[in-house]
């Protein structure tokens, strides 16, 4: 952020020194575009400290809205511990895989564009339904579209083989990612904490 905001800084100075001011409100306006563009696109390298499937490590940056015990009803059928992270515009987009395993279940789901933080943008916004791993300890991500966020995109496929931390997908321009999780995983985040992509442990599972 920092970087991107020190570039587009310097782009406006010599924008204004070097160009007619008669150009200028039209170049600075389409450089400002594109540095936000560019901003929102970015996919900064996230390196897992351990990588060890019983850590569920963020597959989002953004911030922690929701921890509660639910009924997920699409494919587990039973309670789980739900952990939700709000992902603003200004947040990287890139979505990680949270644990290594098999995806045993995938389902793209077209809906509404409810805000990302609505109680009901889970199960009736535009979403994607991705199962890490088997067992008890399988891990279910949902990738939620947003009121401005228009387009899931996702990488992965039934069967897959994936490690822990790749990227598996993108959301744009402001959304939502849900976890349902073990009821007895061990959650390690607090609503309203900062999480980020494969840096941030969001529970540690218990063996099988």
């Amino acid at each position: 952020m920092a970087i991107a905001s020190f570039i587009f800084m310097l782009i406006v100075i010599l924008t204004y020194f070097l160009v007619p001011s008669f150009f200028s409100v039209g170049i600075v306006s389409g450089l400002i575009f594109w540095v936000l563009i560019a901003q929102f696109f970015r996919n900064p390298v996230r390196t897992i400290g351990k990588y060890d499937n019983n850590i569920v490590y963020a597959p989002a940056d953004g911030k922690i809205v929701v921890i509660e015990p639910v009924i997920e009803d699409e494919f587990f059928k039973e309670e789980k511990i739900q952990v939700s992270i709000f992902m603003s515009p200004l947040n990287v987009h890139v979505n990680r895989n949270p644990i290594g395993g098999i995806i045993s279940y995938l389902k793209y789901h077209p809906g509404e564009f409810l805000v990302a933080w609505h109680p009901k943008s889970s199960t009736e916004n535009e979403r994607t339904t991705i199962v890490f791993g088997e067992g008890k300890n399988a891990v279910l991500v949902r990738q939620i579209a947003g009121a401005v966020a228009r387009r899931i995109c996702y990488y992965l496929k039934v069967g897959q083989s994936v490690q822990q931390g790749e990227d598996f997908g993108f959301i744009k321009f402001g959304s939502r990612v849900d976890l349902f999780l073990p009821m007895d995983a061990s959650i390690r985040v607090n609503i309203g904490e900062i999480s980020v992509g494969n840096k941030t442990v969001i529970a540690h599972l218990n063996k099988e």
